[in-house]
């Protein structure tokens, strides 16, 4: 489809080799107004899509009328230890059909894939990702028209599922619209569980108003952060209570609250709390009155303490928790949603109170983990990357660095099957209502085959463009590059 270069490179350069700098699509972003409601971009943007012929059949949502049979592979089913061989897969529609051994013959008009003795495995799910954040630098997110963010971050979204990565948990941020253009074909992407708009205190994580918004009176104008959907601020369990419902509203399957601070808001510590437990607990029952959850952002023992007081069932991030903290979680049954950040090449440069909150953070990333194992909490891997398109090629890279603490089974069941369960707790407003994230009978057919075995070299995942020989998903061929 469609590529652009960083917001940076492309200043320095002044190039306008990629469709996104292409004066076409310029125009396009232009006159999709920033004041439009998100609902009103859905029509807006497909519109200009459409005009454009960026909505490719052939690529784009590629259909598959036939069966299709997978042949010669070896199996990874997403929770087995071991690589099964000697089986046949059937797709029909976007299930998978049938599994059997041998070599039956295949369907009347079946397409068969002959996979080479390769690995047979499910499409990588990323429980922490943000589908309009991930690429573009902050300063672009804060001043750029909506449609061009909106446009970028379609682009991105197919890089995304290129990766490999055939499903997203969105962690906040106006992510509606592109799920509903990637669900109705308009543009190329994984399939997108949103929360829409994190929700967040006054001063916390994800405030990043400037200080002319100042004061704020509750009830009063939202500024242009809350209009476009980014965060929304809420200083009261009435207003926790509004901003939860709005986001079930425009169909988030999950909710986003934010109970400390964060790396990426410069104006917070980590050690800070935000919503008070009442506050909280307001969150987490207006989900629960529609039978999902919130997910509650708290690096702090403290702030994950809270979290779990006012009934949190997952808890993003959890860097800075202690023992205590850690045996609690587990007793409780809460998912921990965290990511392996090891070093400084796994963010953007990052200054000041930023800066000091990500060395917390990768200070504390062995730490987490080895509770979460010592404890036997309910562990899903999520990247968190954020604001450069160079640190989005790095998904991969960061499910390779799991291997200081688990072996690679471990790693790639936490990324398919293990997030799979994560997913399943939206319950009713689970958007895709299904299995995802193992091959088994009945399953999506979300697949993916990989030249070498994973079990064995984790890093294959790490350099998709060479090693992901078929992208599969929704029983769509996005990508064949196997011999015919």
């Amino acid at each position: 489809m469609f590529a652009c270069e960083p917001a940076d490179q492309v200043g320095l350069s002044g190039s306008l080799s990629c469709h996104c700098c292409q004066p076409q699509l310029r125009a396009a972003a232009h006159r999709i107004d920033r004041d439009l409601s998100r609902r009103g971009f859905i029509a807006g943007a497909g519109a200009s899509l459409a005009s454009l012929g960026l909505a490719r059949p052939a690529r784009a949502q590629p259909t598959s009328p036939r069966p299709i049979v997978f042949a010669n592979f070896r199996l990874f089913d997403g929770r087995s230890k071991s690589l099964r061989g000697g089986l046949r897969l059937l797709v029909e529609g976007n299930r998978i059909k049938q599994i059997v051994s041998g070599d039956p013959s295949p369907p009347d008009g079946a397409q068969v894939v002959d996979c080479g003795g390769r690995v047979l495995m499910p499409g990588l799910i990323d429980a922490h990702w943000h589908a309009i954040f991930a690429a573009l630098p902050v300063a672009a997110l804060l001043t750029a028209d909506i449609g061009y963010i909106f446009l970028a971050a379609s682009a991105e979204a197919e890089r995304t599922l290129m990766r490999g990565f055939t499903t997203i948990r969105d962690l906040g941020g106006p992510s509606f619209a592109l799920k509903q253009a990637i669900d109705d074909g308009l543009v190329t992407g994984p399939r997108i569980y949103p929360s829409g708009a994190m929700i967040t205190t006054t001063g916390g994580h994800g405030d990043l108003r400037s200080l002319s918004d100042l004061p704020r009176s509750p009830g009063g104008p939202l500024s242009f952060m809350e209009k476009t959907g980014g965060a929304n601020i809420a200083d009261s369990a009435d207003e926790v209570r509004l901003r939860v419902r709005e986001q079930l509203f425009q169909g988030a399957s999950q909710i986003k609250l934010v109970g400390g601070g964060g790396v990426s808001s410069p104006r917070t510590t980590l050690d800070m709390l935000t919503f008070s437990e009442p506050e909280l607990r307001a969150g987490v029952q207006a989900a629960a009155d529609r039978s999902t959850y919130a997910a509650v952002h708290a690096y702090s023992a403290a702030a994950i303490r809270r979290a779990l007081a006012a009934g949190a069932q997952c808890i993003e991030h959890g860097h800075l928790m202690d023992e205590a903290t850690a045996k609690l979680m587990a007793d409780n049954g809460a998912w921990l949603s965290t990511q392996p950040f090891v070093s400084d090449e796994d963010t953007s440069p990052l200054t000041g109170q930023s800066r000091t909150n990500l060395l917390q953070v990768i200070a504390g990333t062995d730490t987490v983990y080895t509770l979460a194992k010592a404890h036997k909490i309910k562990t899903a891997f999520g990247s968190d990357l954020l604001f450069s398109r160079v640190i989005a090629e790095r998904q991969g890279i960061m499910l390779t660095h799991l291997t200081r603490w688990y072996d690679n089974a471990d790693i790639l069941a936490m990324a398919t099957s293990g997030n799979g369960e994560l997913l399943a707790m939206s319950g009713p407003r689970n958007p895709y209502p299904g299995k995802l994230g193992v091959i088994e009978e009945g399953a999506f057919a979300d697949l993916l085959v990989i030249d070498g075995n994973p079990l064995d070299d984790i890093a294959l995942v790490a350099n998709p463009g060479k090693t992901l020989m078929v992208i599969m998903k929704d029983g769509k061929m996005f990508k064949n590059a196997l011999p015919a």
